[in-house]
């Protein structure tokens, strides 16, 4: 691709003459600063996005009369917000440039982790209020869509396997990242105090005094780093689109596949990203009465003798790091073997891994403690299998996309199914919230076997239309 500076487009931020598949004139060292400023700020993005989901799980516990239908909404909002945004922010890469982007992004999300940090140390804040602080933390989703075609931009397509795995996948730790900070964070005063502590009551331990305020705050310095870097580091590629222009991708039916394949994986790794501590405590822990025991004074009790209550926090973080670490190691294999047959094996390990784990779902307590906690680590694994697939399949899908498209295209392709998927949290939430688990687990099924079938017919096998 190769650019000219268009005249309402003049100063040192505009390249000129960009052009990444001229090897000799390609400037390496500046496209990989842009991946790892715009990443580091993508990751911090992650961990505002998805702060609902590490402290929904302890709301009631802080005191907070919520029911457990409206933690799984509260969970769900922040994938309604990211999905939406993300039909924003992927028009906005060649409107904006990386600079402006970047920079306006990372300064926006400081709003809703503000706003977070100050409702959870009110005892009378109210759902709706945490639904539109879940709904602005959705900002974080949209920058996905915006970052991602923005990066590529700057690379040839032979590496962009691996630097627009590199980005989402370093990106996605921040899932992980801010379900593994939290229990941790919220233990101590910050610096000033920042606020008052709450009393933190889980069934079968003693109350404690915490600080889930930190669990927002503690991102602000950082995304103010990330302002300064974008906006003093950062260049811009005039790519020039209207929107009028990038609607075109939508007569291309490999866009509506490709939707439908990272659907299967980042809309599933993002949708049981956010619900996984609630499907713990709800399945294994204090949201079962089967297990636990509420009084009538807000006191609680195990009703499984010697079976230990898992924490949620402690395994939900887990999901998201494998996940987002398989998206970074397999980038540089779909860059050497190609996407779609890295595709059809996600495709395949998530079928079989939710099916795995579907024999989990269903908990008997009175199968007695022993029993339990092997169901327990059966129900773990089995999730844990399912993230890493994902992974695979993330790495894999945006590998295929700037094969299949042509580079204006491919960026407009890969914010729009990034926007879709990014509707996994909402669509997830809301289908729990709505039907049994165990339905909810073969709707997930029947899906991947579609998306099975897709990939094979379409992409992967001898002969493939469109192989990738």
């Amino acid at each position: 691709m190769s650019v000219t500076t268009p005249p309402t487009r003049t100063g040192r931020e505009w390249l000129t003459d960009w052009n990444p598949e001229d090897e000799e004139a390609w400037d390496s060292r500046l496209a990989w600063r842009t991946l790892w400023i715009s990443t580091f700020a993508l990751l911090l993005a992650f961990c505002t996005w998805f702060l609902a989901s590490a402290v929904a799980p302890q709301l009631t516990a802080l005191g907070f009369d919520l029911s457990k239908q409206q933690l799984y909404w509260l969970t769900a909002m922040p994938g309604l917000a990211g999905g939406t945004l993300r039909l924003v922010w992927m028009f906005l890469p060649p409107i904006l440039g990386t600079r402006k982007l970047v920079t306006l992004t990372s300064l926006l999300l400081v709003f809703p982790l503000v706003g977070w940090g100050m409702a959870i140390q009110n005892p009378d804040t109210t759902f709706t209020t945490f639904m539109i602080l879940a709904f602005l933390a959705g900002i974080g989703g949209g920058a996905f869509s915006g970052f991602m075609p923005s990066t590529s931009y700057f690379f040839p397509r032979r590496k962009q396997g691996t630097a627009l795995g590199l980005q989402a996948g370093l990106g996605n730790f921040g899932v992980s990242v801010v379900q593994f900070v939290t229990p941790w964070i919220v233990g101590f005063a910050l610096v000033g105090g920042l606020g008052a502590s709450q009393t933190l009551r889980e069934a079968g331990k003693p109350a404690r005094e915490v600080w889930y305020q930190n669990a927002a705050y503690i991102y602000i310095p950082f995304l103010v780093v990330a302002v300064i870097l974008a906006w003093t580091m950062l260049k811009s590629v005039p790519v020039t689109a209207s929107v009028r222009q990038q609607l075109d991708i939508f007569r291309n039916a490999d866009t509506w596949w490709m939707t439908a394949l990272y659907v299967m994986t980042f809309g599933t790794f993002a949708g049981l990203s956010a619900q996984f501590g609630l499907l713990i405590k709800n399945l294994y822990g204090a949201g079962n009465a089967a297990i636990v025991a509420t009084a009538a004074d807000g006191t609680t009790s195990i009703l499984i003798e010697g079976y230990t209550i898992p924490t949620p926090l402690k395994y939900a973080f887990l999901g998201p790091l494998i996940g987002a670490g398989a998206r970074v190691v397999f980038s540089p294999l779909t860059d050497r073997f190609g996407g779609a047959r890295w595709t059809l094996v996600s495709g395949i390990g998530i079928a079989g891994s939710l099916f795995y784990t579907l024999q989990h779902v269903t908990p008997d307590p009175s199968a007695g403690a022993e029993a339990l906690q092997a169901d327990f680590t059966g129900f773990l694994l089995g999730m844990l299998a399912v993230f890493f697939f994902t992974g695979i399949g993330n790495a894999s899908t945006f590998k295929q996309m700037p094969m299949i498209f042509e580079r204006r295209q491919a960026g407009g392709v890969i914010g729009w199914t990034a926007a879709i998927a990014a509707y996994g949290p909402f669509l997830f939430g809301a289908m729990l919230a709505a039907l049994s688990v165990t339905t909810f687990y073969w709707v997930l099924i029947v899906f991947a076997l579609f998306c099975i079938g897709l990939t094979w017919v379409r992409y992967a096998r001898p002969g493939a239309p469109r192989p990738s």
